[in-house]
């Protein structure tokens, strides 16, 4: 029987063995998956919400443990695995707490045409997620589809295999009904092909643009209803007018935050020349100040990548920018020693013809260009194929919020850097992806909108 090996990616030594699922397994798992959904759609929505609140205070209770478990299987330092598991019992809190009014069905016009909209469930959704949040990708897709009345397949990453079955598990003590909630051992092959199953009504993919390409292909051609997010290239913009300093500290922690290794990080910092010698002294002095190490110590801000083959592609997209006239401000690179350990790289004379500049970097390296002005910093942060979140530093609100409306991207953070927020919409445009999750525009992602007409 073939297995699927966990590495701690700080020592990279084999921590755990999981065996994959058989074919037999597999279909044994999407009829209980059909079975559980006819039970779990007609059970009462407070009744979900009970369930829902339930697991919230379960990852509350246990938050230190499954921190632990996230730090060892994919090398997040621990002052940030911790608060990735109390974000998400805060987010379950929250569809727990709003699913009742979701689901309410409305009224369409004049109350007495008898125009209705109802809001149902679809069934079976298949959540094809990544490794770099295990806790977050998982459970931020299943508190809404779960809400709504669906109910759940999951295949994580083979990186993560040890948190899969913890995520069950939690759902299992939680008390969910058997089959609303499983793990699903498989490859990627093998998940596509569930795609073209009766038994799956939706997918929810995460990841790269190549596999997320495939998976709508496919679920397209079985009329499958699908969200994707892609990553992105996120634009960091500091105008002429910010605050500096500001800007730089936090736009340290905006890039460098999981080393890197996130879809929703600062990827690109596009500075007007007026304050880009200041901006660029401030930002190498706080990467400069950052702990790297050990995970599991409380004061480590960088640990490891996950995989050697992320830094052979990080490896390559700054050998390109350095052959094209770029500068290490920082040097960084590849760590001696045992893991899979990359320091922080900081690249200035940056220019558009660099891979830094259209490919997503995941990974601690940080390149700054320089434009002339606004118009040509907003052009700047446009001139990318992907479109998922960007940020805007200007002391005038009003400024900030016209460049904000100008950005192609699905989120804006106004000095600030985007993060998830339950109650708001995650997602992108252009290649960063289709579709949305979290708050209400989330969860009428995998509900069918029924129109009602009554005489």
């Amino acid at each position: 029987m073939s297995t699927i090996r966990s590495i701690n990616p700080a020592t990279g030594t084999v921590i755990g063995e999981v065996d994959m699922h058989s074919d037999e397994q597999v279909n044994q798992i999407l009829k209980k998956s059909a079975e559980a959904f006819e039970e779990w759609k007609r059970t009462d929505v407070s009744e979900r919400n009970k369930l829902l609140h339930k697991v919230a205070d379960l990852l509350r209770e246990n938050k230190e443990q499954y921190g632990k478990l996230i730090s060892a299987e994919m090398g997040k330092v621990i002052k940030q695995s911790i608060p990735e598991v109390s974000k998400c019992a805060e987010m379950f809190d929250y569809f727990a707490d709003n699913a009742e009014s979701f689901i309410e069905p409305e009224t369409a016009g004049e109350s007495s045409c008898g125009l209705m909209v109802h809001y149902e469930p679809m069934g079976t959704v298949l959540a094809i997620k990544p490794w770099n949040f295990p806790f977050w990708q998982v459970l931020s897709a299943a508190a809404h589809v779960l809400a709504g009345g669906n109910v759940m397949l999951l295949k994580h990453s083979s990186y993560v295999p040890m948190c899969a079955l913890e995520i069950e598990n939690i759902f299992k003590e939680a008390g969910f009904p058997e089959g609303v909630f499983q793990t699903l051992m498989i490859d990627g092959k093998t998940a596509s092909s569930l795609i073209t199953k009766d038994e799956v009504k939706a997918v929810s993919f995460t990841g790269g643009f190549d596999a997320g390409q495939k998976v709508a292909e496919i679920a397209a051609r079985n009329m499958k209803k699908f969200v994707l997010e892609l990553g992105g290239s996120d634009p960091f913009i500091v105008l002429d007018d910010a605050n500096v300093e500001m800007a730089a500290k936090v736009g340290v922690p905006s890039r460098f935050i999981n080393t890197g290794q996130t879809c929703i990080a600062a990827k690109r910092f596009i500075v007007v020349e007026d304050v880009a010698d200041e901006f660029t002294e401030r930002f190498v002095e706080h990467t400069l100040d950052l702990n790297i190490g050990d995970p599991m110590d409380p004061d480590t801000d960088i640990g490891p990548m996950v995989r050697d083959d992320q830094i052979l592609i990080l490896e390559d997209q700054v050998n390109d920018a350095i052959s094209k006239g770029a500068e290490a401000l920082v040097p960084g690179g590849r760590m001696a020693g045992t893991g899979y350990m990359y320091s922080p790289t900081v690249l200035t004379n940056v220019t558009r013809d660099m891979k830094v500049m259209h490919e997503e970097t995941f990974g601690p390296v940080a390149p700054i260009i320089i434009a002339k002005d606004e118009k040509e910093a907003i052009e700047m942060a446009n001139d990318s194929e992907f479109g998922l979140g960007a940020s805007v530093w200007s002391q005038d609100r009003n400024r900030a919020m016209r460049v904000a409306s100008e950005l192609e991207t699905g989120m804006v953070g106004i000095n600030s850097f985007c993060t998830p927020q339950a109650c708001l919409p995650f997602g992108g445009v252009k290649k960063s992806g289709m579709g949305r999750e979290l708050s209400s525009h989330g969860f009428y992602e995998f509900m069918n909108i029924k129109s009602l007409k009554m005489m």
